[in-house]
């Protein structure tokens, strides 16, 4: 299949529509290679000096000639674009940290905001070995429908094509759950980045017929004025909706309640311990267990699939309500330097991270800077409004950090039962806790850096896994053609049934 400049593509169609804020951004601009060099190593000298877990999955003499193979596959002329998904992915996704992630930069994103990129013309669920047609951006296309199941794209099959794409992304260890669920939740965008542009896509599918077919698919290019009309659509929308209402959905996002009398079963979905919901996170969390108790509810649905973590302390208090024995948040939690000297100017809110570093953390006999009161502090059950019922936990690759220790503080318990599929936080334990962005000078591109090593309380073995489910639960063909959401009908049946 014929490549095509994605740049390019993206530019002619709308360069007439850049803000004046970033009108000197060049989206095409190429650098040197000595350039990019200066970005690609002051990274490496943060990463190595800076990062806690750098060696965790990879040991030192590997990840050094991954750093020094990348170091010199910066090409002598690269765009942003191109040294961000071939230098920068790549090297971040061999650290496995699921918390070690690049972006791209600020005037980029807002380059992009609000356009439809010309793209892969399928959207897909992809599981294992499995890819199936979840949407088409040609609604005029009568061959791939929700349900077909696609078996290799431009000659690759989808296993092959699954491991190719999962090396440009983090993960913990190697729970790569996760990034089915990436893949799932927008192909075209992952395709485009690390494969490119192509005219024609050469896609084979099983047919209605279970018949093995292949045909070639049109590149999907967005209608002219598609984009000015759509945010115009957006900012007409906005505007009928009134403030609260906005913000009754901006909270409903982040975290629900929803009580089923006639199952006598409650359903909490928290999509979050941080951000914006985090404000309001932990009076709801004593509301409602103070609801479930006042109504003498016997079932709680905690739907976790879409949590990526946040702050411990609201991840404590929901342990508290569920768990039934004290607990500890890590076994050990430790950063590797006390500050971000001499690269503060560089990291996003180096003063007040190195205050954190400075007042929370102490330096042990092993060399690294322990925080203490994670380590030590022991977390107790509450004794009002406890909940002593039956607690299903969704789990799924999005499933992270936070979220990740909380489902290794109760799975084991009696009347806890994990269902769906294993996490994509690691179940022996990850990196977090005070995680700022490092933005290299010259492309502007950003890179997460976590500086806390955590290991669970209790730990579990290190073999790079996620968290696993009692009841495994896992995507089907089915259950995307009918667009079912699998793992709460089968958790909502097992409580019918008194499982």
């Amino acid at each position: 299949m014929k490549r095509i400049n994605y740049i390019y593509f993206t530019s002619i169609i709308f360069c007439c529509s850049c803000a004046s804020s970033y009108k000197t951004y060049q989206a095409d601009k190429n650098f040197s290679r000595e350039v990019l060099q200066q970005d690609y190593t002051l990274l490496r000298n943060i990463l190595e000096q800076k990062h806690p877990a750098i060696y965790w999955y990879t040991p030192k003499q590997q990840m050094d000639f991954y750093f020094d193979s990348l170091y010199n596959n910066i090409a002598d002329s690269m765009t942003e674009l191109q040294f961000g998904w071939q230098v920068i992915a790549p090297l971040t996704q061999k650290i496995h940290c699921g918390h070690t992630t690049f972006s791209m930069s600020n005037n980029w994103r807002r380059y992009l905001r609000n356009r439809h990129i010309p793209s892969f013309p399928l959207f897909v669920k992809t599981w294992d070995d499995t890819m199936v047609v979840s949407a088409n951006l040609n609604k005029k296309d009568s061959v791939f429908k929700t349900g077909t199941v696609i078996t290799a794209i431009n000659n690759v099959p989808v296993k092959t094509l699954q491991q190719q794409m999962f090396q440009y992304l983090p993960s913990d260890g190697y729970a790569n759950n996760v990034n089915y669920i990436r893949l799932s939740s927008n192909f075209p965008y992952f395709h485009r980045n690390i494969f490119g542009i192509y005219k024609n896509y050469r896609v084979a599918y099983i047919d209605s017929n279970g018949q093995a077919k292949s045909t070639l698919l049109p590149v999907w290019s967005p209608p002219k004025d598609t984009t000015k009309a759509a945010k115009k659509r957006i900012e007409t929308a906005s505007e009928k909706r009134s403030r609260s209402q906005r913000k009754r959905e901006r909270r409903e996002s982040y975290r629900s309640l929803e009580i089923d009398s006639s199952l006598n079963t409650a359903t909490i979905t928290l999509n979050t311990f941080s951000g914006g919901g985090g404000r309001h996170l932990k009076r709801f969390i004593k509301q409602t267990f103070k609801q479930l108790r006042r109504d003498s509810i016997q079932n709680l649905v905690l739907d976790l699939r879409s949590n990526g973590g946040g702050d411990i302390d609201l991840y404590a208090l929901l342990t508290r309500y569920i768990r039934n024995t004290p607990f500890k948040v890590a076994d050990s939690a430790y950063a590797a330097a006390k500050s971000l000297t001499p690269y503060g100017q560089y990291i996003h809110q180096n003063f007040l991270t190195n205050l954190g570093l400075f007042f929370f953390t102490r330096k042990r006999q092993d060399g690294n800077y322990h925080f203490g009161y994670y380590e030590h502090h022991t977390f107790k059950p509450k004794t009002n409004n406890h909940f002593n019922g039956k607690v299903y936990v969704l789990t799924n690759g999005p499933t992270f950090s936070a979220s990740t220790l909380f489902c290794h503080a109760v799975k084991g318990q009696q009347n806890v039962i994990l269902a769906g599929e294993e996490t994509g936080g690691g179940w022996h334990g990850n990196s977090g806790i005070m995680i700022p962005d490092i933005t290299l000078p010259v492309t502007k591109l950003k890179v997460r850096l976590p500086l806390f090593r955590i290991v669970q309380y209790k730990h579990v073995a290190k073999d790079g896994r996620g968290v696993a489910p009692d009841i495994y639960i896992p995507p089907t063909v089915e259950g995307v053609k009918k667009s079912l959401d699998r793992k709460m009908l089968i958790v909502k049946e097992l409580i019918k049934k008194g499982q």
